[in-house]
């Protein structure tokens, strides 16, 4: 009989087909291993609720709760009253913290992972359990970024508030906690520069893996675009990929089809915005929507983009497309936290002109292509396994 751990999630880890459920799943399969799990988590998409039986294998047993974004945010502005970040409003629910205290009491939980920082508000005050938080990225950096950027005065004051407020709860949160995990050394090493010693000492990284059974290119995928494109994936409502495919398509694609008129360009993900959809106006550029497996997309593309501005932590989409003996074209952004073959490097850029010339470069060399592609797919299998870089949470859960 495996020992019971509590996890508790921001959003339901199933399917794994965008950057936190791929990494939450991930987790969750590798744990269960070692475990028996009682899973809570929200759900906020429709589509999701589909798969609750998909995580009974994982799982001695699952609660999920719906999440109905209009509603969380409107709680969230409860978060102006009490000086708190909008997060732990938004993802609170008094049914959960119901849940958590029975599963504690009546299975003798005594270890907990929470994945994500506004998860961790419903273990805060459960002192004696060995608590182990998976913050992934510094979040609250990301809202900094974002107020950053944002051109809206009312915008970049509510961004900025969170960054300020999330910031300061996710140090809270490492004082009390046993260990807080990161996404890659470098999200690691830039969150403990402004802790104190002992929480310092509790901050470790583990990168995400790929599925090597899944990505696997050897495995067969008819052609769904049957033209030479090139390749963009992730969730088409996440900011940072909305204006990284903007980016890309109005001011590096123009000079790319001048020297390569016959390429096609796929941004393929769920729920486009319209701000993505309009870019299917432009010559060539293709946005799928909601696709049932990107395998495909990617396996018959020329080459993989990931041409990400604003960003933390590791993209998968630039580890998935190297597992499926890809190139890839990317952002020092997109490349961040990411150990890459002497042979990709090459290939990280940020410019719009270097960006255009390297594309060009892969098109122009169909062998040195194909070669950082073999590449890329042995780097993946022998870097980045799941087993592999979960070692390091198991001996924290131990």
């Amino acid at each position: 009989m495996k020992e019971p751990l509590l996890y508790l999630c921001h959003r339901i880890p199933f399917p794994p087909n965008k950057g936190d459920k791929i990494r939450s799943f991930n987790i969750l399969k590798e744990l269960s291993k070692s475990f028996d799990i009682y899973l809570a988590a929200f759900v906020d998409d429709p589509h999701d609720w589909q798969y609750k039986d998909d995580l009974t294998p994982f799982c001695k047993e699952v609660l999920l709760l719906p999440l109905h974004p209009l509603r969380a945010k409107l709680k969230g502005l409860t978060a102006f009253l009490c000086n708190k970040p909008i997060s732990l409003p938004y993802f609170h629910s008094r049914e959960l913290q119901r849940w958590v205290n029975q599963q504690i009491e009546q299975q003798q939980i005594r270890k907990c992972f929470v994945y994500s920082s506004a998860m961790a508000q419903y273990l805060e005050h459960k002192v004696g359990l060995k608590r182990v938080a998976d913050f992934v990225d510094v979040d609250s950096d990301k809202w900094r970024q974002y107020a950053d950027n944002a051109g809206n005065p009312l915008l970049k004051f509510v961004y900025g508030r969170e960054a300020r407020t999330l910031g300061a709860y996710e140090k809270k949160i490492t004082a009390s906690f046993d260990a807080i995990t990161f996404v890659s050394d470098q999200e690691a090493a830039f969150f403990r520069k402004d802790l104190p010693l002992d929480s310092a000492a509790k901050v470790s990284s583990f990168p995400n893996g790929v599925d090597t059974g899944f990505f696997d290119a050897s495995l067969p995928h008819a052609n769904p675009i049957d033209k030479p494109y090139l390749v963009f994936t992730g969730a088409m409502d996440y900011w940072a990929n909305v204006d990284a495919v903007c980016w890309f398509v109005e001011k590096v694609w123009p000079l790319l089809l001048s020297r390569h008129p016959d390429l096609h360009f796929a941004i393929v993900g769920g729920n486009p915005t319209d701000k993505v959809k309009a870019l299917a106006k432009h010559k060539q550029v293709l946005v799928t929507g909601r696709v049932p497996d990107i395998r495909p997309y990617i396996q018959h593309s020329v080459f993989a983009i990931a041409s990400l501005r604003i960003a933390r932590g590791i993209q998968n989409k630039v580890l998935e497309a190297m597992a499926m003996g890809k190139a890839v074209v990317m952002t020092s952004m997109a490349a961040e936290g990411i150990e890459l073959p002497p042979q990709q490097k090459p290939y990280v850029v940020d410019k719009v002109d270097e960006f255009a010339s390297v594309c060009a470069s892969l098109l122009s060399d169909t062998d040195s292509m194909s070669a950082l592609g073999q590449m890329n797919f042995h780097w993946i299998a022998s870097h980045y396994r799941w087993d592999a870089v979960t070692a390091e949470l198991i001996n924290l859960m131990e």
